[in-house]
């Protein structure tokens, strides 16, 4: 198992260092190959020539795409100092960059709304996962049922439905109409666990119900998959009992690919869920990578594409292991 571990660490790391090569080189490239200049981005399009190469000496944009990726992971291991003769501005590691359009650090500024984002993601999740895997457990024992049926059409709806039509429906429903739930106003965990458990409560719903209908397609297919295979027969065969079949034998080996899914459904959110963050007025990671797109803030949007990368790799890592618990063929391989 160490050495299965010792492996992932290795592919999670060189991953990670082609992933950071490639968006850098993507956002730093791009501009020279369309002709056009990464420093009017950060003074504007009126800016004078003095200011342009101002900002070129500062930021090192003259230099070679190699030497400024070199600079940037140095940034983020040691910090990083942005100058212009007596000029300079310090950014302490981990830089993630300096955005001189909001004359902020990024990395601060995305630790300020990762809570944010993390509170979305993992609570939503949670739900999802327990409620979509539950549904197609029980969909897949009752098949042909009535309960299957209609679990089945609420999956439909809910796979077919946009975030931001079940959002603004919701709010309209639970907030406005009956007043069951307040508007979503995001509250500090350390703060009041109460607070921020019912102000987060509404946007895990709705951000469930969106994942936890494919989950529960899914997990129905698999069980069926699964209960039809003649180990489980053989099982039932033996005597042991009903729930242990499904929750030790069927159930086990069809969550393979539920675990896959998961990690990147989560990797993919801890990067910012535009659509929800926008709907909620929640201002995480999602809400700042459409104000930094918006403003054509580079850095910000390097940043939040960095911070979504290293999560999905993240996630996968966290898959992997958890492979080799459910499979002990995958440890073996």
């Amino acid at each position: 198992m160490l050495a299965y571990l010792i492996r992932r660490l290795i592919n999670a790391v060189i991953t990670l260092l082609v992933v950071t090569f490639v968006t850098f080189g993507i956002f730093f490239m791009v501009p020279k190959i369309t002709g056009s200049d990464p420093a009017l981005l950060y003074v504007g399009k009126q800016a004078d020539a003095v200011s342009l190469e101002g900002i070129r000496t500062k930021m090192g944009l003259a230099d070679p795409i190699l030497v400024q990726y070199g600079k940037f992971l140095k940034g983020l291991v040691v910090g990083r100092d942005y100058s212009n003769g007596p000029d300079v501005t310090h950014c302490p590691a981990p830089c993630l960059g300096y955005s001189f359009k909001t004359e902020q650090e990024v990395t601060p500024l995305l630790l300020s709304d990762l809570p944010v984002t993390l509170s979305l993601a993992l609570g939503a999740a949670v739900l999802w996962l327990i409620g979509g895997v539950t549904t197609g457990v029980i969909s897949a024992l009752r098949r042909g049922s009535v309960i299957d049926r209609t679990a089945m059409t609420v999956a439909l709806a809910g796979v077919s439905l946009p975030i931001y039509f079940t959002g603004l429906l919701s709010s309209a429903i639970f907030v406005y109409a009956l007043g069951w739930l307040p508007q979503s106003n995001y509250v500090p965990f350390t703060e009041s666990p109460g607070d921020w458990f019912v102000q987060m409560l509404l946007p895990w719903i709705t951000l469930a119900f969106l994942f936890a209908a494919t989950y529960a397609r899914l997990t129905r297919a698999n069980m069926l998959e699964t209960l039809g295979e003649d180990y489980i027969r053989t099982a039932r065969a033996k005597g042991l009992r009903e729930r242990t079949v499904i929750g030790k034998h069927a159930l086990r080996s069809g969550l393979t690919p539920i675990v896959t899914v998961f990690g990147l459904d989560l990797g993919a959110l801890l990067g910012g869920a535009i659509l929800t963050e926008t709907v909620f007025n929640l201002r995480g990671l999602g809400y700042q990578a459409l104000q930094a797109i918006r403003g054509n803030d580079l850095p910000v949007i390097l940043g939040i594409t960095l911070i979504a990368a290293f999560f999905i790799v993240f996630a996968n890592l966290i898959v992997d292991l958890v492979y080799g618990v459910i499979d002990p063929r995958v440890r073996l391989s």
